[in-house]
C-alpha cells in the first residue's frame, strides 16, 4: 500500500515536472532553479576544496620547518643535560626522533657592506645530523649546500676559514648577500641603552640560502652549527629547546602533554637526590597547533565564512523552487481538487510537491558535485591553474578534495531545498475540493 501511494504520488510530481505549452514558463522556472543549484554546491566544493589546499601546504610547510613539539625549560635557562632527556623523550610512544637547537636573536652584517646594511635575525643553531630527522631544512636548499664546514676565501686564502651559515633567501636578498660571501653576527643580549653597546662578534661565510614560501622565516631566519650558536651566545653546553617530531603531527598536543609530565617528574626526582641547593629545572611543552594558533584559527574563520557567503546561493535557488512550486498550486488548484475528491489525503498532496521539490535539488546537487569533483580532479591531475613559484614557492593552485566537504554540501544543500517545498506542499493540501474544483 505504502509502496503503491509513493509510486502515484512520484508519478504526478514528475508529471507537473514536464514543460507543457501552458507551463512552459514554470518549467523554464525550474531548470533555473537546477542551474542555480548547480552552481552554489559546484561552487562550494571547490572553494572548500581550494581552502584545503591551502591550509595543508600551510601546515605542512610550517610544520616541516619547526618540529612537531618544542621542549623549553622554564625562566629559559639553558638545558644542560639534553642528552639525557632526549633518550627519555625517544622512549615515549609515537616520538621518531628529538634533536637539541639553540633559537635567539641577534644582528647580521654582511662583510663588506657598501650601504652600511644590517638586520635584526633569528638565529637557530642545529646539528644537521639530527636536524634532517625532526626538520625539512634539508629539502629547502635552493643556492649553495645545507653544510656548516668551515670554508677559505677565495679572495684570501691565507685568512683562517670560517664557518659556515645558511640564511633565508628574503633576507639575503635584503642585505645582498651571495654564496661565500662573509657575514657577520652579533650577540646582543645583555646590552645597556646607557652605555656604548658593544656586541659579541663572531663571522662566518655563507654555504647556503634556504626559502620556505614564508616571509617570517624567509627574511628573519639564519642556520648555524649548535656549538657556534652555543658559543655566540655564550651558553657553554646548554641548548634552549628541543624539537620532537612524533609519527602523527595530530597527536602533538597529547604527546607533549607526556612528555612534559615525564621530564617535570626527572627533573623532581634529580633534585630530590642531588646535594645541590639549587631549584630543579622545570620544562614545558609547545605544540605546533599552539604555536600557529591564531594562524589556523584565522584559516578556519575564512573557510566557514566563505562556506555561508555560498551558500547564499542556494538560498536564491531555494526560493525559486518555492515560486515555482507556488506557481505549479495555482496551476494545478482543480486538478488539486480533483485528486482530494477522489480520496487523495492532504498528506499524500504535501508529498507531491514535497518529492517536486527534492528531485530538483537532488538534481542539482548531483549536477554541482560532480562539476565540482571534476574541476577540482583536472585541477589536481593537469594542474591548469599555474602559480608563480618565485612568490608562492608552488607551482599550481593547491586542491585538496575532502569526501566530508562533498558530503556535508550536498547534505546541506538537499534540507534546503525539501525545507523550501514544505510551505507550497502546505498551501496546496490546505486547499478545500469544491473551492478548488471552481476556481
Amino acid at each position: 500500500m505504502n509502496r503503491s501511494r509513493w509510486s502515484y504520488e512520484l508519478f504526478i510530481a514528475m508529471k507537473y515536472l514536464r514543460s507543457k505549452r501552458r507551463t512552459r514558463f514554470v518549467s523554464i522556472i525550474t531548470y533555473i532553479s537546477v542551474g542555480g543549484i548547480l552552481v552554489g554546491v559546484a561552487a562550494l566544493v571547490i572553494v572548500l576544496s581550494l581552502f584545503n589546499g591551502f591550509e595543508s601546504e600551510v601546515r605542512e610547510r610550517i610544520i616541516g620547518q619547526r618540529a612537531h613539539i618544542n621542549v623549553y625549560s622554564l625562566y629559559n635557562r639553558p638545558i644542560l643535560e639534553y642528552d639525557t632527556l632526549i633518550d627519555r623523550i625517544m622512549a615515549i610512544d609515537h616520538v621518531v626522533s628529538a634533536a637539541p637547537y639553540v633559537l635567539e636573536k641577534a644582528i647580521c652584517a654582511p662583510v663588506p657592506s657598501s650601504r652600511n646594511a644590517t638586520a635584526g635575525v633569528v638565529v637557530l643553531g642545529v646539528d644537521l645530523e639530527q636536524e634532517r630527522q625532526v626538520t625539512d631544512l634539508h629539502n629547502n636548499i635552493v643556492f649553495g649546500n645545507l653544510s656548516f664546514e668551515p670554508e677559505p676565501d677565495m679572495e684570501n686564502p691565507d685568512a683562517k676559514p670560517l664557518p659556515g651559515i645558511i640564511m633565508g633567501r628574503g633576507l639575503a636578498d635584503a642585505l645582498s648577500v651571495i654564496i661565500g660571501q662573509k657575514v657577520v653576527l652579533g650577540n646582543i643580549q645583555g646590552l645597556s641603552l646607557t652605555s656604548m653597546p658593544v656586541p659579541y662578534l663572531r663571522s662566518y661565510r655563507v654555504t647556503g640560502i634556504s626559502e620556505t614560501g614564508f616571509y617570517e622565516y624567509d627574511a628573519s631566519f639564519v642556520y648555524i652549527a649548535l656549538p657556534e650558536a652555543q658559543r655566540l651566545f655564550k651558553l657553554g653546553e646548554g641548548v634552549n629547546g628541543i624539537a620532537v617530531r612524533v609519527d602523527d603531527r595530530d597527536l602533538a598536543r597529547a604527546v607533549g602533554d607526556e612528555v612534559e609530565q615525564d621530564l617535570n617528574r626527572y627533573a623532581k626526582k634529580t633534585s630530590e637526590t642531588s646535594v645541590a641547593s639549587s631549584r630543579p629545572s622545570t620544562y614545558f611543552t609547545v605544540d605546533w597547533m599552539q604555536q600557529h594558533k591564531s594562524l589556523f584559527q584565522w584559516m578556519t574563520l575564512e573557510k566557514w565564512a566563505s562556506f555561508a557567503v555560498l551558500n547564499l546561493i542556494i538560498l536564491v535557488a531555494a526560493f525559486n523552487i518555492v515560486s515555482t512550486l507556488i506557481m505549479v498550486v495555482l496551476e494545478k488548484t482543480k486538478d488539486i481538487g480533483i485528486l482530494k475528491s477522489m480520496g487523495a489525503t492532504s498528506r499524500s498532496i504535501m508529498k507531491v510537491f514535497i518529492i517536486q521539490g527534492s528531485v530538483v535539488g537532488i538534481l542539482g546537487t548531483a549536477l554541482g558535485c560532480a562539476i565540482g569533483f571534476t574541476i577540482c580532479w583536472i585541477q589536481v591531475t593537469f594542474k591548469l591553474i599555474m602559480l608563480p613559484s618565485e612568490i608562492y614557492l608552488i607551482d599550481a593552485l593547491p586542491i585538496r578534495i575532502d569526501m566530508f566537504d562533498f558530503i556535508s554540501v550536498a547534505v546541506g544543500s538537499m534540507l534546503i531545498c525539501i525545507l523550501a517545498a514544505v510551505y507550497p506542499a502546505w498551501k496546496a493540501a490546505q486547499l478545500v475540493p469544491v473551492d478548488a474544483i471552481h476556481e
